[in-house]
């Protein structure tokens, strides 16, 4: 069975908004539009290629589809490459002409769309997709989360749990990559039961 990956952007106090650009997404008078763009660097880079080995599809939300279908079609390089060549899936409430080649319109019922996706394809990637991503972290339809987390904070704009989440434990899976800029690369596993609770006054506290 296949993967759904979550990969966004984020700075550290949780804002994910528009990372990519100045025009990117400016709901609520967003000021910080391509936050990222000062703190890239050839690590960031690098890792960002290595996690889109193996990615067969993407699965995107409206917003993050419609940026992607402006700007992916007309440029060059590798992951433009990549992205034009995969098949596009859609989450939308409604029905979008979706004319970037390769994409597909996700069904109504999204858990029963995503299990459709695993069954399909071993790694489905979704990327940015905000709204969407609520709803994926609210159901727990994803199995891999990965974050990078950014040295800056911007007080307001959309955050990564911005509806809040279900209680939720997750596994580190590799080693943490920290950039020479101070961005923090953080991969998940989504894991079984929800977080446990103890007494850190209780005995003596050995370890």
């Amino acid at each position: 069975m296949g993967l759904i990956h979550i990969d966004l952007f984020t700075t550290l106090d949780g804002v994910a908004q528009a990372p990519g650009g100045p025009e990117e997404d400016t709901d609520g008078a967003f000021a910080f539009g391509g936050w990222q763009a000062p703190l890239f660097d050839d690590v960031v880079g690098a890792q960002v290629q290595s996690g889109m080995e193996g990615m067969d599809a993407l699965l995107l939300g409206r917003r993050t589809y419609d940026i992607f279908a402006g700007y992916w079609p007309h440029a060059e390089g590798p992951i433009a490459r990549l992205f034009n060549s995969l098949p596009k899936y859609v989450a939308s409430r409604h029905k979008p002409a979706l004319e970037w080649a390769g994409s597909t319109l996700l069904g109504p019922d999204i858990a029963a769309a995503v299990g459709e996706l695993r069954d399909r394809h071993e790694n489905t990637h979704v990327i940015g997709s905000l709204a969407f991503v609520q709803t994926l972290f609210a159901e727990r339809l994803f199995d891999r989360l990965t974050l990078w987390v950014y040295p800056i904070l911007l007080g307001s704009g959309k955050k990564v749990f911005a509806d809040g989440v279900v209680p939720t434990n997750l596994r580190l899976i590799e080693p943490v990559v920290a950039s020479p800029k101070g961005a923090v690369l953080q991969r998940y596993a989504l894991a079984v039961g929800t977080p446990g609770v103890g007494d850190m006054s209780a005995g003596d506290q050995e370890g």
